[in-house]
């Protein structure tokens, strides 16, 4: 189970990582005026990787006054948050990871 809960934060990580990538390219764009990413695949985005999508939002300053975002985004980063740590704590993924460290 070790390999598993390590491949689920090696994966967790690089999603979030190009969440982080998606919100900047999209933020560079529309700074130059170039055709932009649509905001319901920013929001799918952040669904996949919250975690990345609020620091490229913070880092990038982007789309940090649209209710959509500035809400949506915390809510699905808690959400996500509370999977996780059932996830840790209901699953033999808590005591894999404890047991990798």
């Amino acid at each position: 189970m070790i390999h598993g809960a390590l491949s689920f934060v090696i994966v967790y990580a690089l999603v979030n990582l190009a969440v982080f990538g998606i919100y900047g390219l999209d933020k560079r764009k529309a700074i130059k005026g170039e055709w932009r990413t649509p905001e319901k695949n920013l929001i799918a985005a952040a669904v996949m990787g919250a975690p990345g999508a609020l620091l490229g939002m913070i880092v990038f300053r982007h789309k940090i006054r649209k209710p959509k975002f500035y809400i949506g985004v915390p809510v699905i980063l808690i959400i996500e948050a509370v999977i996780v740590f059932w996830l840790i704590t209901q699953t033999d993924l808590g005591s894999a990871l404890l047991n990798a460290a």
